[in-house]
């Protein structure tokens, strides 16, 4: 591991038991996944390692903003000095930095932020650059027609090539003749739906796919109307025909304009290139990656408003991040077992000798939206640290208990 800093971008960590997207969405989205976990809850099987709360339906999913859809993010982020002293004293001493977004009465916002604006690698919480600049080109394909949207999704098969190789993070491959499910690496033969693939990306966080979803972005971007007949040959042809610092410049863009869209700088978020060594030979990177978690509470309250290109695209990415199997870090804590949890994590670390506790630098991120049906209360969380030294997963676990109980008092 202490040759992490030599290939940064192979080291943008994701876990392979997590999965997302709500459990009865197959006949939505086409995600065969999806059938292995419902089938084993329609024949009784007990599934301990999921807990109460991801088992809601899709239909339980709500943008909890939608109703302040026009309220200015400026106007929402007036720190309530008294929440943001409450949660500053659970912090630990050293590199935290946090935003904090109670959501519950859309009438009475409050909203705490401690070291917000200071500046992290946000590792696979990049991910979501992917998801976001993804969902903003299907419109500018179909920007009158969701349904030929999700038809896409659903029907375009794409082929990992080259691009989807060198990640040793598996993903789940359910096969529906032998109802076999298998966890392994992504092959260069792999052939998905888009869906699948942004599963892939989301769900286990895998490199390799959010470097075919980068790539398929990228190409539905430059070819438009003619991207849902693209060959492979293709679009290896368009790769290998352009000058790379003009690839790298317009990929970049294509990629991280739409954060630009819903008003968060470059230096409040942006994603530096793709995820795996191939693509980014391929492709380039510019500018290296760094996140903020204002900058990261920003795209959360945009979500929550409806406002990532319309409100069916919002609600679908915030379904695409519903985590509905084995709880980690933040997202582990008991406190949130019956809760709907909405999580992306991340990690980057260089040097020291063990995973997660890199002693150059030791990055880790949580970006959480908590819902308790029961109590009806509703916030979000953005978490991000550099401990050096040390595996902060606890400390993220701990945090996530310590704050829910900021909302639900225990007795």
């Amino acid at each position: 591991m202490k040759n992490i800093i030599k290939i940064p971008v192979l080291l943008i960590v994701g876990f392979i038991l997590l999965s997302f997207y709500p459990i009865d969405g197959f006949k939505t989205t086409g995600i065969k996944r999806l059938l292995y976990t419902q089938k084993k809850l329609d024949d009784g099987e007990k599934i301990t390692r999921i807990p109460f709360g991801a088992l809601h339906s899709m239909d339980s999913i709500k943008l909890n903003l939608r109703s302040i859809k026009n309220k200015r993010v400026e106007d929402i982020f007036v720190k309530d000095e008294t929440l943001s002293a409450e949660i500053k004293k659970l912090l630990p001493k050293g590199h935290y930095s946090i935003t904090v977004l109670d959501m519950s009465d859309t009438d009475n916002l409050r909203y705490a932020a401690v070291n917000e604006n200071a500046s992290y690698q946000p590792g696979s919480v990049g991910k979501l650059v992917v998801l976001n600049a993804f969902f903003n080109n299907l419109q500018r394909l179909y920007p009158n027609s969701w349904k030929k949207r999700i038809e896409l999704l659903k029907t375009k098969k794409v082929t990992a090539r080259y691009w989807g190789e060198g990640d040793h993070h598996t993903i789940p491959v359910y096969d529906t003749e032998t109802k076999i499910l298998t966890k392994r690496k992504v092959r260069a033969t792999d052939e998905f739906t888009l869906y699948e693939w942004l599963d892939h990306m989301v769900s286990v966080s895998n490199n390799g796919a959010a470097s075919v979803m980068y790539r398929e972005t990228v190409l539905m971007n430059v070819f438009c109307d003619s991207y849902p007949d693209l060959s492979n040959e293709e679009a290896e042809e368009y790769f290998n025909s352009m000058k790379k610092d003009s690839l790298r410049n317009l990929s970049h863009d294509i990629i991280n304009n739409p954060l630009r869209d819903l008003g968060i700088s470059k230096d409040e978020w942006r994603l530096g290139g793709p995820f795996t060594q191939n693509s980014s030979n391929k492709i380039g990177r510019k500018e290296g990656s760094q996140a903020t978690p204002v900058g990261l509470m920003k795209f959360i309250v945009n979500l929550e408003q409806g406002n990532i290109v319309d409100e069916k695209t919002s609600l679908e990415m915030k379904r695409l991040i519903y985590l509905t199997d084995r709880r980690i870090r933040y997202a582990k804590a008991p406190k949130l077992d019956s809760a709907r949890v909405y999580f992306k994590s991340g990690s980057y670390y260089s040097g020291g000798s063990g995973k997660y506790m890199g002693t150059n630098f030791n990055y880790m991120n949580s970006v959480i939206i908590v819902e308790h049906p029961k109590t009806q209360k509703k916030y979000a969380v953005c978490l991000m640290t550099n401990i050096l030294g040390k595996n902060s997963a606890n400390d993220h676990y701990y945090l996530g208990g310590k704050i829910d109980n900021v909302f639900n008092k225990e007795d």
